[in-house]
């Protein structure tokens, strides 16, 4: 995790207080990046890969199959949670709402957020707890699926990989994480904070303005 930190705060460090062509500014990509050589026309040049969200495949709160392809087009937020979590979701979620709100009748965008306690949070709980916020319609999807798989993506995502808590059930770190058409992280945010939620929502807004997201590093 301390890798993974450090390797993210280097990202921050190289690519914040970006600005486009028209001098409007651009949100950072976070993650690790490799250099790639190649030949386009004869000629040699270096491409640059990012890190990129994986595919999966996970259940909706309404039985429906979510994947990557699911969210093709789709700047979106993931989170990570669980419905009897007695300490920070409820407050997250009170935030993520606020997202929810904002961004309801945008067609390109997307909350999506897995449940790290799968053998409880069944599809009917979800969609209890979906009821309970108040969600409906398909912008924010509450995700179930194999325990193993959802931590193991937790780590794409470049957060803190649930763990086990004698007081809590489950441990994990709250952040909520921006994530462009093109799979890649543009942010993370502590969804405990309602100034960092009201930072991520301008980011959104930053994010679904530009016109060319492939941004010259």
């Amino acid at each position: 995790m301390k890798k993974i930190a450090a390797t993210l705060l280097v990202a921050i460090a190289l690519a914040g207080c970006k600005f486009n062509d028209a001098g409007k500014p651009k949100l950072p990509i976070l993650g690790n990046r490799d250099a790639v050589s190649k030949t386009v026309n004869g000629k040699q040049v270096t491409d640059t890969i990012y890190h990129t969200i994986p595919d999966f495949k996970f259940v909706n709160q309404y039985g429906d199959t979510i994947t990557q392809n699911s969210l093709k087009g789709d700047i979106y937020v993931a989170d990570f949670f669980f419905t009897t979590c007695p300490s920070i979701c409820p407050i997250m979620h009170r935030n993520m709402l606020k997202v929810y709100s904002e961004f309801k009748n945008v067609p390109d965008f997307k909350i999506i957020s897995h449940t790290i306690d799968p053998k409880h949070d069944t599809v009917a709980v979800l969609k209890k707890y979906a009821d309970k916020l108040g969600i409906s319609g398909n912008n924010w999807w509450l995700l179930q699926g194999d325990k193993d798989k959802t931590y193991n993506i937790s780590q794409d995502y470049l957060v803190k990989r649930p763990g086990p808590d004698a007081k809590q059930v489950f441990v994990h770190d709250g952040y909520f994480v921006l994530v462009d058409k093109q799979k890649r992280i543009r942010g993370m945010y502590d969804g405990t904070s309602e100034k960092e939620v009201s930072a991520m929502i301008a980011d959104i807004k930053t994010l679904r303005a530009e016109v060319n997201t492939e941004i010259a590093q």
